[in-house]
């Protein structure tokens, strides 16, 4: 049975929709985020950088071509409830298994449909992420809406794997170590087509367990929340750094290595989701259209020497990518794997693998 349901946000704002997908016992709350990607709302769903957020779709359909886990960038969903305009109850693709209704249901998340996604996208582009609080209870009825700030306590432990794990390749080429903050299985993937072994670390792994593996590169996966909440993480990247084994950042992973390097982040004001940020590369003057999902940013006046700028973005003029000159290192904020996206920017992983390739000619000689 569909509920009445009401989002209210901490400036007094309210929105009444429609639920759908998982049943409403208990008010939620969360950060309320959007994305304006026109496609991937399975990506988004499956994506643990979303964890515990409930997060807004602007394209006005979800769900027209249904379900299927092949397109799962994690084993389960993980925003805490998903709002939209209008869903799909009869999608339509050959690939599809299931509806987003039923999906929603399985995995536990709260649907939203009928609300005014644009209204509400607008607000927060105007005032800046906002926590919100999902109800049953009419306007007027007092509820405590949380206020800035508030964040979910151990979101990179509570997505990361728990154990390591070998990912291999039919023809490995070189070995990778994945250090696993909440990281997408199209990153894993990439790396695979690659010709690249991949042991996937958990975030709780030391330094010296994932040196003990002895790998020809160190990948830094996305993850969720606020990158500063990482103490045990950034007291262990200095030793990874020293090693001299290529480090390739990617989004928290990019935003962890420029914190152990000595540089500084802040909270953007709501953040880059989508799949059409435009970035430019400052090594060729080219400029990119790159998949995103961050809440935080690399200060561009904090960068310490031996740290470059590489990319930014053409929007706001906000870091996307740093190179670093005293480790061979590079960290993008954007998503090169492009899951969902363009695939501009995949090329950053062959960079990679030279970095790679460079050291063990080094070793070798």
């Amino acid at each position: 049975m569909q509920q009445t349901v009401y989002l209210k946000l901490e400036d007094g704002s309210c929105y009444k929709g429609k639920s759908f997908g998982a049943p409403i016992k208990d008010d939620l709350t969360g950060e309320v985020v959007f994305t304006t990607a026109m496609t991937g709302y399975q990506e988004t769903l499956t994506d643990p950088s979303y964890f515990g957020q409930i997060v807004v779709q602007t394209f006005p359909l979800a769900g027209n071509y249904g379900i299927n886990a092949s397109d799962f960038e994690s084993s389960k969903a993980h925003p805490r409830a998903y709002i939209v305009r209008e869903w799909c109850p009869h999608p339509s693709n050959f690939r599809c298994r299931t509806t987003l209704d039923t999906f929603l249901k399985e995995q536990g998340v709260a649907g939203i449909y009928g609300m005014d996604t644009r209204s509400l996208a607008r607000r927060i582009r105007e005032y800046g992420a906002m926590n919100g609080l999902i109800t049953l209870q009419e306007p007027g009825k007092e509820k405590t809406v949380p206020q800035k700030g508030t964040n979910i306590r151990d979101a990179v432990r509570r997505v990361s794997s728990h154990s390591m794990a070998l990912l291999p390749s039919g023809l490995s080429r070189f070995h990778v170590a994945v250090w696993d903050f909440g990281v997408k299985r199209g990153i894993l993937r990439h790396l695979q087509a690659l010709e690249c072994s991949v042991t996937v670390v958990p975030a709780d792994a030391c330094a010296s367990e994932i040196l003990s593996l002895a790998p020809d590169g160190i990948l830094l996966g996305n993850g969720p929340g606020d990158p500063k909440d990482n103490l045990s993480v950034l007291s262990q990247l200095p030793a990874l750094c020293r090693s001299g084994i290529p480090i390739f950042g990617i989004c928290l992973g990019h935003q962890l290595l420029a914190l152990s390097n000595g540089a500084d982040t802040e909270k953007l004001k709501y953040g880059h989701r989508s799949a059409n940020q435009p970035v430019r590369d400052l090594a060729t003057g080219r400029d990119y259209i790159t998949s995103q999902n961050h809440g935080y940013t690399v200060k561009n006046d904090s960068l310490p020497p031996g740290c470059s700028l590489r990319f930014f973005n053409l929007n706001d003029g906000t870091c996307e990518g740093l190179s670093y000159e005293n480790f061979p290192g590079l960290s993008v904020q954007f998503h090169p794997e492009a899951c969902p996206g363009p695939a501009d920017t995949s090329f950053l992983f062959e960079e990679f693998i030279a970095m790679m390739a460079e050291r063990r000619k080094h070793i070798c000689l």
